[in-house]
């Protein structure tokens, strides 16, 4: 008699009473998930073209968006104690989900990669004095992206455990030591914050600003269910992941707009750099990268897993190899590219919403459907009108989309 190895990652079933986790550690882990350093991007394009009253009404704005959006996967994620990829297999059909895993799958390893070339090259830049472009990058460069993707791609091995431990770490060391530096920043600057952000021409509208804030993370928020299945309610699965989005997203937003208007630069790294404060600007560029790569990483690990039958185990190594690989080509030639396929997510987030507001019961049966072809075209109709459509919201576009096309096959059948 051969002994069953335990999935204690929980692939393809519910979390158990066992495998739920604290209130403390659900919160640590999805903060770490929202400390996105791209989202300080966005925060520069908001200090840009909007004044500092604009600026908290884009994000309160795109936050409620955001965190409604992302609370209602987190709500279902704990409550069923079901990952993105086994929900779809309810919401698209068991051959139909291989769809939103691929989609998951590949925009979470592209980010992965982006995300440590992020790291590497400009401390490869400030730590040995190497010039990098877009052509070439000295071989400390990529020796640096090999070790950080060494470092994360195992801790996302670990799973669920070794993602709790890392963002215990970095989510207290990120938030404090990114504000101290703000305030420092601040304190050197002539203006005060309300002055400083009305220099410049400020042509962006409130509208467009949260509608930056919520394409920033909307795509990453769709594999929310991953992490608060572990939650030991869905209530707590919704207001950790509705806290986290708003306070989470918003700290990286402001590091972004406070970097910008004061230093020039486009994230707290720089800003770090020009208060002489380099040892410290590497471990916060360094730990909050470290907590959004394991989430991409194992999130990819879960959506391969569920194509492929193989472990998540043995899908994070892979996807972690090929992320890796490619890091400092997708960093130069794939952002955009991943910012389209962004858009493509949240139609599968809306459908998975509907579907389980609609026929709660039918979640906790194993599926039988192979594929629910209603659900395809949704995705796909939602993602091209999210992409060709620049009226409002994209994001918002392509769920409206999605929803009429899934409840319109529903009512039918």
């Amino acid at each position: 008699m051969t002994k069953k190895t335990l999935d204690v990652d929980y692939t393809s079933r519910p979390v158990d009473a066992a495998g739920r986790k604290s209130t403390l550690s659900m919160f640590m882990v999805m903060l770490g998930f929202t400390f996105f350093s791209a989202s300080m991007w966005v925060g520069q394009q908001l200090a840009a073209g909007l004044n500092f009253s604009g600026f908290i009404w884009a994000l309160i704005l795109g936050g409620i968006i955001l965190a409604a959006y992302t609370g209602a996967l987190g709500y279902i994620g704990a409550k069923t104690g079901l990952s993105l990829d086994m929900l779809s297999r309810r919401s698209f059909g068991i051959k139909g989900s291989y769809l939103p895993s691929a989609m998951i799958s590949f925009t979470q390893i592209g980010w992965f990669g982006v995300g440590l070339a992020m790291f590497a090259i400009p401390v490869a830049k400030e730590l040995m004095g190497l010039e990098v472009t877009a052509d070439y990058m000295p071989w400390q460069g990529y020796l640096m992206v090999g070790i950080a993707g060494i470092l994360m791609t195992a801790s996302a091995y670990f799973g669920i455990k070794s993602l709790t431990i890392v963002s215990y770490i970095a989510v207290p060391a990120v938030a404090i030591l990114g504000t101290v530096a703000m305030i420092l920043a601040i304190k050197r600057g002539d203006m005060g914050l309300v002055e400083q952000f009305a220099i410049g021409s400020k042509d962006l509208g409130i509208i467009a600003g949260a509608g930056l804030v919520v394409g920033s993370f909307v795509s990453g928020g769709t594999a929310t269910p991953n992490f608060t299945r572990f939650a030991k309610s869905g209530k707590i699965g919704l207001i950790t992941t509705v806290i986290a989005f708003f306070v989470g997203n918003s700290l990286m937003f402001l590091f972004g707009a406070v970097s910008s208007i004061y230093a020039g630069g486009n994230d707290i790294f720089e800003v770090m750099l020009n208060l002489n404060l380099f040892y410290m600007a590497v471990l916060v560029l360094g730990l909050n990268i470290w907590t959004t790569n394991d989430n991409a990483l194992y999130t990819a690990g879960l959506g391969l897993s569920n194509i492929t039958g193989w472990s998540k185990k043995s899908m994070v190594i892979v996807s972690g190899i090929i992320g890796t690989v490619a890091a400092v080509w997708l960093y130069w030639n794939f952002c955009g590219w991943l910012n389209v396929l962004n858009c493509t997510l949240p139609p599968v987030g809306i459908i998975l919403i509907i579907s389980y507001f609609t026929g709660r019961k039918d979640f906790m049966q194993e599926p039988t459907t192979q594929v629910n072809w209603w659900s395809v075209a949704g995705v796909v109709a939602g993602a091209v009108v999210a992409n060709l459509v620049h009226w409002g919201f994209p994001a918002i576009n392509g769920m409206a989309v999605a929803a009429v096309l899934y409840l319109i096959g529903k009512k039918l059948s």
